[in-house]
């Protein structure tokens, strides 16, 4: 190996996956025991989802995992990040639905036969309704529901997964399923909003003290997406303005973890939309800050904002462009935001971190059986670079999981966007490797960004 090449490669050990999630690929919404979840309503509520799309079938992965298990195999990819569907484990208050349990456990041995590390999501947003019908994330209580599925997840699959997740973006399933109504349920309003956060946070922080007790025998930590915010200009309201914003999408998920603390500046501003903060009680903020393993970070663009002293809203701050080019998502692509922000978050944090989802969605076109998905691997790479540039400085960065190995059902989009290594024709179910399968794979066998320069055939 040249100079050059040894000091653009990645450390020895250092983790190269795909992730997906139960509801987005699995189907088999009706099988083997399954209860409904808040998914399964929303996306069948008219007007929610694109198109009027579900995952009732979605990749029919619950039928087809051995299938690409083989596809992730032949990546060469390290890990699999996966999802358990709480929905298909508990069917209700302290039941458990072993024919549900039994399919994971068949999928995560697989892996292990191929020499893949599971690491699992507990929970990816698929509550189950009957939870939803008794308050959902704004009940208390669905902290103890969630505590007991999650036990029953440790008893029978800790010695075989390295790594647990506690939660998925409670961001997301807070701010967008409770507060913007965008997710399911589709609520609106930001004190239930609010409150389903800390609940989300408290579960996180009871499933690893539970972790503990049990004698967990691997890792344990949570993902969250954050985004580096800049402001628009270095105006003073701008950059009060940005700082608006990073607690909105940052820090009120990072603080009460790595610091034991809601920020309290912020709380004057929330008053209005969100009334007293009377859910939190005195002993949760220990147990959400209970000491983890690692931090996962889900990326996919950096935010731009400016004051708009007409908006009256919780963050009063307008979204600006910078020109740069878009994905499909509407996203603007700069890498540059990743290193920003790993650079912060080594700053407020000792934890490993993991980037657990970044990727993107383009107008993928299949033309005589390929896809030539340039945008994607250009996208990619960049990304790639930043981390390998933060890593080269001395950064904590142990591993890394493209969203996502297939296309799938992207929530309130549908099937309209395209994240996937692997391109689904949905009507049929054929699965093909898209240019960016051959340049990820090249890229894990070299471990740096060398292999990005071969050709793909």
């Amino acid at each position: 190996m040249s100079t050059n090449e040894s000091t653009r490669a990645f450390p020895k050990g250092f983790l190269w996956g795909v992730a997906t999630a139960s509801y987005q690929i699995e189907g088999a919404v009706n099988e083997a025991g399954r209860v409904p979840s808040i998914w399964d309503t929303f996306s069948h509520t008219p007007g929610k989802v694109f198109n009027g799309d579900t995952g009732d079938i979605a990749c029919d992965n619950y039928h087809r995992y051995s299938e690409d298990i083989q596809q992730i195999s032949d990546l060469g990819a390290h890990s699999y990040r996966l999802s358990l569907s709480w929905p298909r484990i508990m069917t209700e208050t302290g039941q458990v639905n072993q024919a549900g349990l039994d399919h994971y456990k068949r999928l995560i041995d697989e892996l292990l036969e191929r020499g893949i590390d599971p690491a699992v999501t507990l929970y990816h947003w698929d509550l189950p309704q009957w939870i939803e019908d008794d308050g959902g994330w704004l009940n208390r209580d669905t902290v103890g529901y969630y505590t007991q599925y999650v036990e029953t997840v440790f008893r029978h699959l800790n010695d075989t997964v390295p790594k647990f997740i506690t939660q998925n973006e409670p961001w997301c399933a807070s701010m967008l399923g409770y507060g913007l109504g965008h997710h399911a349920p589709g609520l609106r309003d930001w004190r239930k909003a609010y409150r389903a956060a800390h609940h989300l946070l408290l579960s996180h922080g009871e499933a690893v003290k539970l972790y503990r007790a049990m004698g967990g025998k691997g890792q344990i930590g949570i993902t969250l997406n954050l985004t580096h915010v800049y402001p628009g200009s270095s105006s003073e309201a701008d950059v009060a303005a940005a700082r608006r914003q990073d607690i909105f999408l940052n820090r009120w998920f990072l603080d009460p973890l790595t610091k034991g603390s809601y920020p309290s500046e912020y709380f004057e501003r929330l008053r209005p939309f969100v009334g007293p903060l009377d859910f939190i009680r005195d002993e949760d903020m220990e147990s959400i800050s209970t000491e983890f393993d690692f931090l996962g970070v889900n990326f996919y663009n950096p935010a731009h904002v400016v004051d708009d002293p007409e908006d009256n809203s919780l963050t009063g701050v307008k979204q600006v462009s910078t020109g740069r080019e878009r994905t499909a998502m509407g996203w603007e692509i700069e890498p540059e935001g990743l290193y920003d922000l790993l650079k912060r978050l080594q700053d407020c944090t000792d934890k490993p971190l993991y980037i657990t989802e970044n990727g993107a969605a383009f107008e993928d076109v299949v033309v005589d059986g390929r896809v030539a998905d340039t945008e994607r691997i250009a996208y990619l790479h960049g990304h790639i670079a930043a981390l390998q540039r933060f890593v080269a400085e001395g950064g904590n960065l142990k591993g890394y999981y493209v969203w996502s190995l297939l296309d799938n059902f992207e929530w309130a989009f549908g099937y309209s966007k395209r994240f996937g290594l692997i391109y689904v024709d949905f009507e049929t179910q054929q699965r093909i490797r898209k240019d960016s399968f051959t340049w990820f794979g090249q890229l894990v066998a070299g471990n740096g960004l060398p292999a990005m320069a071969r050709s793909i055939e």
